[in-house]
């Protein structure tokens, strides 16, 4: 569960996850002068003031540094409103508020095992000069992760029920950087000066504003609100402006999503410190999170008894928890008259039979859960019908299809189907185009969601170690990694696709996505373009072992596009992937986190084409200690995984 707990009074209140300290410092009728708030390790500095910029007088602005630098400069906030003046200017600071926070917080699943939560907070409480003198508020937050803000408007006569024509958030820069942008969720990313960004900017952006210096601009805490991306200004160079995908009903009181803007020294820092974004999010909302369960997934797509039975055995055999079965077990998955209630194959996918309820019982007597894909136009229909049966069914898990995003209408669907999916004890994964902003921490039946140019798009190397520095911010991606395919071989590594499970963080991790068991009816020739089936290669041990969910989290090496070295621990044990592109190369891995005084055994698979195998990975067995400094010689396009485990007698 959750731990975190809210303080909103002036006092110091002990808990069992830490200690919330709020300081409260009220200026009433203040003086028109900056407000600043720092982060707890005071790298983060927010300056907000009320400023007079060209044609409007007392707008509010704010401006973001971090070490030193100006990332943001004095940037504009402000909401436009249909058949109502602006909230763009006129305003007077009526009331400061100060206060910290300094926790953690234990989530039911992530890339670590506890989360700090710790920052400084500035609530300005803003009053317009002339009538018809509306309030605003806005909250701004300076971690030591980065800086994050979001407007409230308060419950007041002059404003009841309204609508947001757009909004007006600016992130003015100060220079032409370099920034890694996508105009769709599973687009293929470009490298790009600011000026040079078009409208519609996907979200987070990942900017380098110095050597050392490396921002992320994104949303977090969308619930109820219309998406937010990032346009270019066109009279303010190096500037971004939120566009939102639609208007916005709401009424007062109403506080719209977080805006942040993610900092660190490295790429990989910014990764590491992408629990952020959970932070910006409510505490979890399920008392019992008990039926939860983060695991590997085989997709089933032959849509028989025989391949679905084929596929439990696969899992049970090797330590995968979940199979899904795909489009087309209800029928046409984009057929209005297709029923989800029921089990119909369509005919154009599979001349079954299918038994999906005796599946279910053979794979719960194996310990493996069945999850299944409704395509979005049944879910719109019949989702408060399917929920419960299936839970009946026995089914653990939906996997939502081409759902619709972007306009408010929409972003309140999905995550009222989430939160209706946890009444059933339902887990759930969401495709296509959605991207988290941090509701897994809420409802962490959210396991995990697609917004991704995964392994279905063919990516190039360049492009996947792109992604894992930009989308990846955001949180979870279901990356549908591949193994046999022909795609492996024309763009990657099998060793490289091993270290995938690894760098690319999934509770729900689909492996083998075009690759079949041996006994399955496709097994000859495959989904895909499969070649033969899933086989016996040694080092699909690697995949047997590796976890979801994690620990603890070190980026150990990353440049954006190039290539990646990330450990991550579950329990005693680490798993590193290390991804290359361009060109061949080899870095050092430091074992400096492995507990000092213990040996363990290194389990490395690279690449090696001496090895007799058609994927060609090599196994080697180490012994290694925290002081022991591995070596990971890659290939261009190549890389290399490895599990470290406690030393043993005998290892596996």
């Amino acid at each position: 569960m959750d731990n975190r707990t809210y303080h909103r009074h002036s006092k110091v209140s002990r808990f069992r996850s830490g200690v919330l300290c709020v300081f409260l410092a009220v200026a009433s009728q203040a003086a028109a002068k900056p407000h600043v708030v720092t982060s707890p390790d005071r790298n983060v500095v927010i300056i907000f003031d009320v400023k007079d910029l060209v044609g409007r007088s007392a707008c509010p602005v704010y401006s973001v540094s971090y070490k030193g630098r100006i990332i943001v400069s004095d940037s504009r906030l402000a909401l436009s409103l249909k058949d109502a003046p602006p909230l763009q200017a006129g305003f007077e600071v009526v009331n400061v508020v100060r206060g910290s926070q300094n926790s953690t917080w234990s989530p039911v699943y992530a890339e670590r095992k506890t989360i700090p939560d710790n920052y400084n907070y500035l609530i300005v409480q803003l009053k317009e000069t002339g009538p018809p003198a509306r309030r605003l508020a806005l909250t701004f937050r300076a971690y030591d992760e980065g800086a994050a803000f979001c407007y409230t408007i308060p419950k007041q006569n002059q404003l009841g029920d309204f609508v947001v024509s757009a909004e007006k958030t600016r992130f003015r820069f100060t220079g032409d950087h370099t920034a890694w942008v996508v105009y769709s969720a599973q687009g293929r990313y470009s490298k790009v000066t600011l000026s040079k960004i078009k409208n519609n900017c996907e979200r987070p952006t990942t900017i380098q504003i110095h050597d050392n210096i490396f921002a992320a601009v994104g949303e977090a805490g969308l619930v109820d609100y219309a998406r937010m991306r990032l346009s270019p200004v066109k009279d303010q160079p190096y500037t971004l402006v939120s566009s939102l995908a639609s208007e916005v009903k709401a009424s007062a009181p109403f506080k719209t999503p977080w805006r942040f803007i993610l900092l660190g020294d490295t790429p990989g820092q910014l990764l590491e410190r992408n629990y952020m974004v959970l932070n910006l999010n409510e505490p979890c909302a399920i008392e019992d999170t008990s039926w939860i369960k983060p695991g590997k997934v085989i997709r089933e797509v032959t849509l028989t008894t025989t391949g679905g039975k084929a596929c439990v055995d696969f899992a049970a055999a090797h330590n995968l928890q979940y199979v899904e079965f795909d489009a087309g077990w209800y029928g046409p998955e984009g057929s209005d008259q297709s029923d989800a209630r029921t089990i119909s194959v369509d005919p154009k996918r599979s001349k079954g039979p299918l038994d999906l309820h005796a599946v279910i019982e053979y794979a719960k007597k194996r310990n493996i859960g069945i999850l299944v894909y409704v395509n979005h136009k049944a879910l719109e229909r019949q989702l408060d019908e399917i929920l419960p049966l299936y839970e009946k069914w026995g089914i653990k898990g939906v996997k939502y299809g081409f759902v619709n995003v972007g306009s408010q209408k929409w972003t309140a669907w999905l995550h009222e189907a989430v939160r209706k999916a946890a009444k059933y004890h339902l887990m759930v994964d969401v495709h296509d185009e959605y991207r988290p902003t941090g509701y897994s921490r809420t409802y962490p039946n959210f396991m995990t969601q697609e917004g991704i140019g995964g392994d279905e798009t063919s990516p190039s190397n360049t492009q996947t170690l792109t992604i894992l520095f930009t989308r990846m911010l955001a949180g979870a991606a279901d990356n549908t990694i591949c193994y046999y395919d022909g795609r492996v071989d024309r763009n990657a590594t099998h060793a490289y696709q091993l270290a995938k499970a690894v760098c690319f963080y999934s509770p729900w991790q689909f492996l083998y996505w075009y690759d079949r068991p041996q006994t399955s009816p496709s097994s000859a020739g495959g989904a895909g373009g499969s070649r033969g089936g899933i086989g016996d290669e040694p080092e699909l041990e690697f995949f047997d072992h590796v976890p979801t969910v994690w620990d603890d989290t070190k980026v150990i090496h990353g440049e954006i596009g190039e290539y990646a070295v990330i450990a991550r621990r579950s329990g005693q044990d680490w798993c590193i992937g290390c991804m290359n592109s361009s060109e061949a190369r080899t870095l050092e891995i430091p074992l400096t986190f492995l507990a000092k005084g213990k040996q363990y055994t290194a389990h490395i698979y690279s690449d090696d084409p001496a090895v007799p195998t058609r994927t060609h990975v090599k196994i080697e067995r180490l012994v290694v200690n925290s002081d022991t400094i591995l070596k990971a010689k890659m290939t261009v396009k190549g890389g290399q995984a490895i599990r470290i485990t406690v030393a043993r007698a005998s290892s596996p």
